[in-house]
């Protein structure tokens, strides 16, 4: 049990949460961290569906990578993503429609998701399982977080709810209050999420 919550199996999970973050620190994945974001809900789901199938794609590629011939290994990885990826968007079609409606092309491109296929090369063809999983999770996560930030904000400002809960009381509108509408176009997001990568490397962010 001391081996599987080990010191460097630590640092495998919490680097990417903030000094190793994918979006953050690595710039990876903006695409999609950009057009999944004018609200919280589609921007949650996305970030879930692509921990699931950043996790899961690393431990079958640990599990197999001693049998991958190294000629083939990106078609490999590629055909398992792809299969992971189609059953989680089958998923959302039986029990999430509204939202994989709103997520459109977006679930079937994390086939070719940056973040993904970098983890694959970069760590689960190197490592064992359970730190794989681990390295799986925490990128998941750690780009998760922040389409949740970028999206509450926008959906927030842009129009005045949470989750499609109205957030800001109707007095509010009545007395003159008006929402951004910049908020929901995707420059904004960009624009957001530029800010995010700002306050992170001023205050949290160290170069080696």
């Amino acid at each position: 049990m001391s081996k599987l919550f080990s010191k460097e199996n630590k640092e495998v999970f919490m680097n990417p949460l903030n000094l190793d973050n994918p979006i953050l620190v690595q710039v990876l994945g903006i695409c999609s961290a950009l057009a999944v974001t004018a609200q919280l809900k589609p921007a949650i789901v996305m970030g879930l569906a692509v921990t699931i199938i950043t996790a899961f794609s690393n431990v079958i590629i640990s599990l197999i990578r001693n049998t991958i011939p190294q000629r083939i290994r990106i078609i490999v990885q590629l055909v398992v993503v792809a299969a992971l990826v189609t059953i989680v968007s089958q998923v959302l079609k039986a029990f999430a429609y509204d939202v994989s409606v709103q997520l459109s092309v977006y679930v079937g491109l994390i086939i070719t998701n940056c973040i993904l296929m970098g983890r694959l090369e970069a760590f689960a063809m190197m490592n064992k399982p359970w730190p794989s999983f681990l390295d799986g999770v925490a990128n998941g996560l750690g780009y998760a977080y922040i389409l949740v930030i970028v999206g509450a904000f926008r959906e927030f400002f842009g129009r005045g709810s949470l989750l499609g809960f109205q957030i800001i009381p109707q007095g509010v509108y009545d007395a003159g209050y008006m929402n951004n509408g910049m908020m929901t176009m995707p420059a904004m997001a960009l624009i957001l999420v530029g800010c995010v990568i700002w306050v992170h490397r001023a205050y949290f962010y160290k170069e080696k």
